[in-house]
C-alpha cells in the first residue's frame, strides 16, 4: 500500500481504516448490482466527509471497506451516517430484494469491525522508536 500522506492546517498524516458492515442476520440479500450501486454511494459519503476511498467490496452478506482519513474524522458518525444512507438507498432503489428478507426497517447488523491499516508492522515500529537518538 503507497503511503499517501494528507496535510490539514496543523497536521499530516496517513490514516487508514478497514470497515466491515454485515446484513442483519447475516442474511444473504446482497446481489452483485447491490454492491455496485453500494460503491457508489459510499464514494459520495466519503467524498462529503472529506476522506478518500481505497477499496470496496463485499459478498451476499456483508462489505469491506479501506478508507483514508483525516484525524479529525469522527468515526462513529460517519460509520452510522454510512450505515443509514446506504440502508435507505437500498430500501429504496432495491425494494423487491430487500423486502424478501425484512419486513422492518432494518438492513445492517448493529455492531461493526473497524480497524486501523498502517504501511509497517507494529514490531518495524516499535524498533525505529527504540533507536531514536535520544540526546543526553
Amino acid at each position: 500500500m503507497k503511503n499517501d500522506f494528507v496535510s490539514s492546517a496543523r497536521s499530516v498524516s496517513d490514516l487508514k481504516a478497514h470497515l466491515v458492515l454485515t446484513t442483519k442476520y447475516r442474511k444473504k440479500v446482497l446481489t452483485g448490482e447491490m454492491i455496485a450501486r453500494l460503491g457508489g454511494v459510499i464514494n459520495d459519503l466519503c467524498q462529503k466527509w472529506n476522506c478518500k476511498v481505497i477499496e470496496f467490496n463485499g459478498e451476499d452478506n456483508h462489505i469491506h471497506l479501506l478508507f483514508q482519513y483525516y484525524p479529525q474524522m469522527q468515526l462513529p458518525k460517519f460509520i452510522g451516517n454510512i450505515k443509514s444512507v446506504t440502508s435507505r438507498k437500498l430500501r429504496q432503489e432495491f425494494p423487491e430484494q430487500v423486502n424478501k428478507f425484512y419486513w422492518k426497517k432494518v438492513f445492517w447488523n448493529e455492531s461493526y469491525f473497524i480497524a486501523s491499516c498502517g504501511g509497517v508492522t507494529i514490531s518495524v515500529l516499535k524498533k525505529y522508536i527504540e533507536n531514536q537518538d535520544t540526546p543526553t
